[in-house]
């Protein structure tokens, strides 16, 4: 299979630039930067793109590569901080300058040029740096510019290697996607036929080779990653897969009895039911931090899920709904990546001791759109797929502050209007536009509670109860998102549902803060 190789420079959104490469039928994968040249001719790329990064190439421990990949004569896209290597590399010169240029950005195309083919001559794209090329290698042609950046973009057609100090991977670069195209069909002379079809195929037999004639679990969450995780493993290995879903108590309304009806009766995969709902309510008194939830939550759950697999007798693997916005965030370096930690999350805590299951993560490499278009290839329900993202500790990171039965039912029944309501301002503008992520949709939305309570009036008594948070967002894959601008008609529905129909809930505020700085969840 033809693959274009990310070397990984330490970039927060390295896998973002595989991604897009993705989203144009080729496959990609984000690898260290330190790799050498003979490991990654072995690999044998397709092409090879060089990300950004964060530092300076100047920096005594900055990352670099090995400069004999130049030599392998593989089509090359250096990226921001990869168009400064690949410029030191070859001969030319990086300059520090006194204005950093961050954000939107005048693009001026200057020479003819393959990479920026069919894209406007002036043009807005994406610049996130301090140093930059002031003086392109020999060979290469300058063939665009920004006020502040003399080398914007190069190319030695001869020799295959382009670069851009922007960021076309980045939406904000209007014509990032044309750029993309020209390097891997125009340059590298690739075919769009990477498919989730594709995808499929090579992963049913990648988990038969590695399983063999053994047996694997599967924990079920009540959520989209682990289910599509569980339908590709089945597709593999039929009933040598037995699922187990832990209903600890914390999932949105009418979720426990879907996975039953879905998983045990639609697909007829063995699935165990375990009822841990009083056993978590136990283990979550009085416990504030959310940290500590989410190790609280993770370690039982593998307490309890390995108790069950124990009485299923001889099973050698675990099949994970793992996706790489998981890995990111944990800080865990799969791909080369040097992500700090943002949060914790349950299915990326070790085996206890004396566990010998091997691991089977087949979606690792993918984000959650893609993971639901994998679900729809399978066979999954619509309405199962297109569920709004969970986290894995469900609804005790939506309630700050202890968790109790009562706030539970607080927030789940307010959780409950909300998906109702914006299922409903989504089904319309589908019906409108045709377009399910459309640019108004919503990608994720919920409700959370505060550890607080808010004076209020209903009918002619002062109340002294709870508020309510909504949160919604537009995203595409979790990596960043924007609160959704939705209509006051909308917005002003959910509110009076929620005070007249949950008791205990006096006031309702929408969270209008985007991701940066915040994150989706509130903790």
């Amino acid at each position: 299979m033809q693959t274009v190789y990310v070397l990984d420079f330490g970039a927060q959104y390295a896998q973002l630039i595989a991604r897009r490469v993705r989203d144009l039928h080729v496959y990609s994968e984000v690898i260290p930067c330190d790799i050498s040249a003979a490991e990654l001719a072995a690999l044998e790329p397709a092409a090879i793109i060089l990300s950004g990064g964060p530092a300076s190439v100047y920096a005594e421990d900055a990352p670099t590569m090995d400069p004999a990949i130049f030599e392998l004569g593989i089509p090359i896209l250096g990226l921001c901080y990869g168009q400064q290597v690949m410029a030191l590399a070859l001969g030319g010169e990086v300059g520090h300058t006194d204005v950093g240029e961050y954000g939107p950005a005048r693009l001026t195309r200057g020479c003819a040029s393959v990479l920026l083919t069919g894209t406007p001559d002036i043009q807005t794209v994406w610049m996130s740096h301090r140093d930059a090329v002031t003086r392109a290698p020999e060979g290469f042609m300058v063939t665009a510019t920004t006020e502040a950046c003399p080398v914007a973009a190069m190319e030695n057609p001869q020799r295959r290697l382009y670069a851009t100090q922007f960021h076309p991977e980045v939406r904000h670069t209007e014509a990032g996607q044309t750029i993309l195209s020209n390097f891997l069909f125009a340059v590298a002379g690739l075919a769009p036929n990477w498919t989730m079809a594709s995808f499929i195929e090579d992963k049913v037999a990648e988990i038969r080779e590695t399983v063999g004639q053994g047996r694997a679990i599967c924990a079920l969450s009540g959520g989209v990653d682990s289910a599509v995780c569980a339908a590709l493993v089945h597709r593999a290995i039929g009933e040598r897969l037995t699922c187990v879903f832990v209903d600890h108590g914390l999932l949105r309304a009418g979720e426990a009895e879907g996975v039953e009806r879905v998983f045990g009766d639609a697909f007829g995969i063995p699935l165990v039911v375990v009822d841990a709902q009083r056993r978590y309510l136990d283990l979550l008194a009085g416990v504030a931090d959310p940290e500590e939830k989410r190790r609280r939550i993770g370690g039982e759950f593998w307490k309890v899920f390995f108790e069950e697999a124990a009485k299923l007798g001889d099973v050698q693997f675990l099949a994970q709904g793992t996706i790489y916005p998981d890995i990111i965030e944990s800080g865990a370096r799969k791909t080369g990546g040097k992500a700090a930690t943002i949060k914790s999350h349950h299915n990326l805590i070790p085996f206890p001791p004396g566990v010998s299951f091997e691991l089977i993560e087949p979606l690792d490499h993918l984000f959650k759109d893609e993971v639901r278009e994998l679900g729809e290839e399978l066979g999954l329900p619509s309405k199962l797929v297109w569920r709004q993202p969970f986290p894995g500790p469900g609804l005790a990171i939506r309630i700050l502050g202890p968790v109790t039965s009562e706030k539970l039912e607080l927030v789940r029944a307010a959780d409950a209007i909300v998906r109702e309501e914006l299922d409903a301002y989504n089904a319309r503008l589908f019906e409108k536009t045709g377009e399910r992520n459309s640019a108004h949709a919503c990608w994720q939305y919920f409700a959370v509670l505060p550890d607080i309570k808010s004076v209020g009036v209903m009918g002619d008594e002062r109340t002294y109860e709870r508020p309510v948070i909504l949160r919604a967002v537009e995203s595409a894959d979790a990596m960043t998102a924007d609160w959704a601008r939705l209509p006051h008609d909308v917005l002003a529905q959910i509110s009076r549902r929620i005070v007249g129909e949950v008791p205990g809930l006096n006031r309702v505020v929408y969270d209008i803060t985007s991701k940066p700085p915040a994150t989706i969840e509130w903790e």
